[in-house]
């Protein structure tokens, strides 16, 4: 059990850090040559009148896109990030339901159709402040611009830990403040009283003066069709009464009572069941298969072919996963037969070795300063799956020159447009509509979901809906997973204990540059990239590339720290600046863990510190070896500067999820291929942490360092794995360098 997070307030003075140049954030696809702003501001308000027409009912006034009061008080939010059991709609109800002076329990938080005209503009705003590292230019682009360039990127991602600290900064909280400011301006008119005269308080406009006050229901119609101040001032935190509580989670009765539907629950009448199996080996293609011992299995109507896989339809999943059993069907292997797992690594091997990189990144000449009797540390960890709770299952119907899909998508709008890209139909005759998710961790991004094709070919062939389930075999053998990925890392130390000179070679298919933070101020430092692809699809991973490098980075830092024999806290304190959040992190989770007083005999700590998404977070673990030869992980003390939270609950509970999800897949967690096929058929062969396994201690306290809001989904993973290794060290003298420990530990 955990224990209840505290909530430090005391600002810190934020502190400023050498970087490196960010990627340039590049948008394709967006043609606006001779649009011109004029052009583009008219089909901003067209679009603004699109979402209002979509939302729009009786009683019901809509504001800036994202937010309807209706005459009875109701506040109704429109979230453009999917419900993945995060609670990340709940905290952004309650940064706009803050600015706009609401009644919490009259607030509702829906999904917004996944419809142009409601593409994420501050989504948008965020992305392109962060990644050109330019926020003031960004911020002085007109709303209509970037409005326009969200609607052409179908941007309705919910991803990146960017619901709150970019949707709910740059978005919603700016709704609620303007909102109110056009409620007040109607009441003001009906009091016949000076504006600065009111004040809002429990969806009421209130005059003190005369005693008078108003709902919002009543104000709603009129204010609505004012136009709204594009950047209202908005309160000070010192006001807040909604903000940096743990409110109730919106999103939990539903799921409690059974009420809350997923896609898995999805179905209406004379929907027909269908399940898939694709080649084996990815790049293969469907050369041959019988369909008869299909057709011969009650409830199976029909066996189609598609271009890579073959697909069996019933009367229900009982009889179409029969029917899929039954086939014997012959796939090509598209020339990959030769890879594996062995072969991935040994060719990282020689990329790393030949040293011609991809790409370089840093500062100073670590060659020259690296010296004769450098110390080094080859790491490798494999291809991870998202394991989630719920396979994936959508329902498409294909009627009346329609098309109908319904499921949990990561980004509904660009689900919609792959759906029109692939079906050949106009997007005003495709509608996507979002549902809950039961888990995804990066998974359901359209771009790595076969299924939104194969579903949409299906329906097209049929003249019943049609739901395309995957089973977990399927699932499992066809992820999108986290790249496998092998590094070598180099330092040189010098006669004081400190690092003169480190580099990082790391090979995968992607670079991790102006993604992951190294946080340590060091005098020349190389960021090698040597992109190797393999036949896998790979794709975003909860905390994406900082999982990886977090490993290597703060498993070297404990390597260097024992060669110079430093105390492995003492050593990171060194090489980090002095007032920096960094340090006050490393210091804090120190001192909470009780770092460096008596363990019991076979015991270790170990420590980690990872910047991801804005976010710092170290962990010290506390573990032992079982009788098994398994870790035991007994304590973790977790520490996390996000620079405010909004909601403490929600916010443990991502950092609990994130630290458990990083423990599970340093323990057991690997994807491995042979012959170009994934070994890997289900959890059994794919082991998860079990509840005996979960730490039965974890203490998480957050501090308020007044610096830029971060992200809270995924920064609890990437200080896991290396923490726990380095707590193994301590109580074993074994280094961990290849991930998952249990193969070392089995061996």
């Amino acid at each position: 059990m955990a224990d209840n997070p505290t909530l430090e307030m005391e600002p810190a003075a934020p502190v400023k850090r050498k970087g490196v140049k960010r990627r340039a954030f590049l948008i394709g696809g967006v043609a606006i040559v001779g649009a011109g702003l004029f052009g583009i501001s008219i089909a901003d308000k067209n679009a603004a009148k699109n979402a209002k027409a979509l939302v729009g009912s009786k009683g019901g006034h809509s504001f800036a896109t994202w937010l309807k009061i209706s005459e009875d008080d109701v506040i109704t939010i429109y979230s453009p990030h999917t419900d993945i059991g995060q609670g990340s709609n709940t905290g952004l109800a309650q940064m706009l339901a803050e600015e706009l002076d609401a009644t919490w329990e009259q607030v509702r938080i829906v999904s917004a159709p996944a419809e142009s005209a409601f593409a994420n503009v501050g989504l948008g705003r965020g992305f392109l402040a962060e990644m050109s590292g330019q926020p003031a230019i960004i911020n002085g682009i007109p709303q209509s611009f970037l409005s326009f360039i969200a609607r052409q990127m179908n941007l309705q991602i919910t991803g990146g830990s960017t619901a709150l600290r970019f949707t709910g900064q740059v978005t919603f909280q700016k709704v609620g403040a303007a909102t109110r400011l056009a409620l007040i301006e109607t009441a003001a008119k009906r009091f016949n009283a000076p504006v600065g005269e009111l004040t809002t308080q429990d969806s009421h406009v209130v005059h003190a003066k005369s005693g008078r006050s108003m709902r919002y229901g009543e104000l709603a119609a009129e204010a609505a069709t004012l136009t709204l101040n594009n950047d209202p001032k908005l309160k000070d935190p010192s006001q807040y009464r909604l903000v940096r509580q743990s409110m109730q989670r919106l999103d939990i009765p539903a799921k409690v009572d059974g009420s809350a539907q997923y896609g898995m629950d999805f179905a209406i009448p004379d929907m027909r069941v269908a399940t898939i199996m694709a080649a084996p080996v990815r790049g293969g293609k469907l050369t041959s298969v019988d369909t008869a011992p299909a057709l011969a299995i009650k409830g199976v109507e029909k066996v189609i072919k598609l271009d890579d896989a073959v697909a069996v339809i019933g009367k229900g999943y009982w009889p179409a996963i029969s029917g899929l059993r039954a086939l014997a069907p012959s796939f090509s292997d598209g020339g990959n037969a030769g890879m594996s797992t062995t072969s991935i690594f040994k060719a990282h091997d020689a990329l790393m070795a030949k040293g011609e990189a991809d790409g370089e990144a840093g500062e100073g000449d670590v060659q020259a300063a690296l010296g004769a009797k450098p110390v080094q540390a080859k790491y490798q960890v494999p291809f991870l799956h998202h394991a989630m709770m719920e396979p994936f299952a959508l329902t498409a119907q294909y009627k009346d020159g329609k098309l109908d899909i319904w499921g949990g998508m990561q980004d509904p709008l660009a689900t919609k447009m792959m759906a029109v890209e692939i079906s050949g139909l106009d997007a005003d005759k495709v509608t996507f509509h979002p549902m809950i998710i039961g888990g995804s961790f990066g998974r359901r991004l359209p771009m790595y979901m076969e299924i939104v094709g194969q579903v949409t070919k299906l329906a097209m062939q049929l003249p019943y809906p049609v739901k395309l389930i995957w089973s977990r075999e399927e699932e499992v053998a066809q992820g999108a997973y986290r790249p496998q990925s092998s590094a070598v890392l180099t330092a040189s130390l010098t006669e004081q204990k400190r690092i003169a000179a480190y580099r990082n070679d790391y090979a995968q298919p992607e670079s991790a540059e102006g993604e992951t933070v190294f946080p340590y101020s060091l005098p020349a430092v190389s960021r090698r990239h040597f992109a190797h692809v393999s036949n896998q699809t790979t794709g975003a991973w909860r905390s994406v590339n900082s999982t990886q490098q977090g490993f290597y980075n703060e498993s070297f830092m404990d390597e260097l720290a024992h060669s110079a024999g430093e105390d492995p806290v003492t050593f990171r304190r060194n090489h980090l600046k002095a007032g920096s959040r960094h340090l006050r992190v490393l210091d804090e989770v120190a001192a909470r863990s009780g770092w460096g007083t008596p363990l019991p005999a076979g015991r270790g700590r170990g420590v980690a510190l990872v910047e991801s998404f804005k976010t710092i977070v170290a962990h010290v673990v506390e573990a032992s070896v079982g009788e098994d030869g398994l870790p035991k992980v007994h304590k973790v003390t977790t520490v996390v500067d996000a620079g405010s939270i909004v909601n403490p609950d929600a916010a443990m509970a991502q950092i609990e999820g994130g630290t458990i999800m990083g423990l599970s897949s340093a323990i057991g967690e690997a994807i491995t291929l042979e012959k170009g096929a994934v070994q890997q058929s289900n959890l059994n062969d794919y082991p998860l942490m079990t509840m005996a396994q979960s730490p039965l201690v974890h203490d998480i306290h957050f501090l308020n360092s007044g610096a830029e809001m971060g992200g809270i989904g995924e920064p609890g993973v990437p200080p896991a794995a290396p923490a726990l290794a380095n707590a193994l060290f301590a109580a074993t003298g074994k280094r961990i360098r290849n991930l998952p420990i249990m193969t070392q530990a089995k061996g």
